[in-house]
């Protein structure tokens, strides 16, 4: 009988010592969910109140409807589908060179070279750096008068460019400036390939394949989960851009960089208009979700997972 008096003893210890384990995980993962909806959520419900409103922030909100949106949508507002274009352009051209550059720079980085410590180093550094700081960097290299960009076209005897200064060569500048800072997608792109088994490539080696056959075959397929991670991330990022804009063109010349992010904070900071920017804020949300979601659809027939049987 010991042995069941002692099993009738010891089980509400074991669950009075569950419950106390629960309540300490509760505990510690409190400041984490009280700041998620202290800080991020509150804030959201909020905004998406006040962009039925009118408020320029020294009134009280007053309730319209609908008629931010509608502002927006009908054209009413000449900068809205403005920068919603220029936004989409710069995501087209940034986002595919971005991760084409930095996957191509993880491969030469991945192989066994002297210093690759001290490259690897070097191309990520520029992502550490403030992106104020970047900007006033490549404010000066593309300056069409004085910059390091059209000293070195001319050089070689090319024509200089605009630039930033240009209204059709804004947004490629800054594309093209994108890829200084692309040292964490190359990093992550690089962390994917140190995961791919060896044997894999010795097993190409032995059928007599090359190189392209590598890259073909088993690196990129191999690749595709990271890929469909950085495109996500590019995407979000991309139709977030506002330095760029803010410190080295103003949204200009004549708007040809006026980015969404831009034009949002001009319509809050500049203009006063608190409730039209929660709502330009709601609409850049709900853009971004169904680009996100559009992509995660479409991954079930390129992005390959190692074991899914599926494929």
């Amino acid at each position: 009988m010991e042995p069941v008096s002692s099993l009738s003893v010891n089980r509400p210890k074991t669950k009075r010592s569950s419950y106390r384990n629960e309540l300490y995980g509760i505990l510690f993962a409190l400041p984490a969910i009280l700041g998620l909806l202290i800080f991020t959520l509150g804030p959201m419900i909020y905004s998406l109140y006040m962009s039925f409103t009118d408020y320029s922030g020294s009134n009280s909100p007053t309730f319209i409807g609908l008629d931010n949106y509608t502002r927006m949508f009908s054209g009413e507002d000449q900068y809205f589908y403005k920068s919603l274009g220029v936004t989409l352009y710069f995501v087209v051209l940034s986002v595919p060179t971005g991760i084409i550059y930095s996957f191509l720079l993880a491969i030469l980085l991945n192989r066994n070279i002297k210093g690759k410590a001290i490259f690897r180093t070097v191309f990520y550094l520029p992502s550490i750096v403030p992106i104020i700081a970047i900007s006033f960097i490549w404010l000066w290299l593309l300056n069409p008068d004085l910059g390091l960009a059209n000293e070195l076209l001319r050089a070689i005897g090319l024509p200089g460019s605009q630039w930033i200064f240009g209204e059709k060569s804004v947004v490629p500048s800054l594309a093209l400036m994108n890829l200084w800072t692309t040292g964490g997608t190359m990093i992550i792109f690089l962390a994917g390939l140190q995961d791919i088994p060896r044997s894999l490539y010795e097993a190409i080696e032995i059928d007599g394949g090359s190189k392209l056959h590598k890259l073909r075959n088993i690196t990129i397929p191999m690749m595709t989960p990271t890929i469909f991670f950085n495109l996500i991330m590019g995407i979000i990022n991309g139709f977030q851009v506002f330095s760029q804009a803010y410190v080295m063109t103003s949204g200009g010349p004549n708007n040809a960089s006026l980015f969404y992010v831009f034009y949002l904070y001009r319509e809050a900071f500049q203009f006063s208009r608190m409730g039209s920017a929660s709502a330009i804020a709601w609409v850049l949300f709900i853009i971004i979700m169904l680009l996100t979601y559009m992509v995660f659809k479409t991954s079930k027939k390129w992005v390959y997972y190692e074991g899914d049987e599926a494929r």
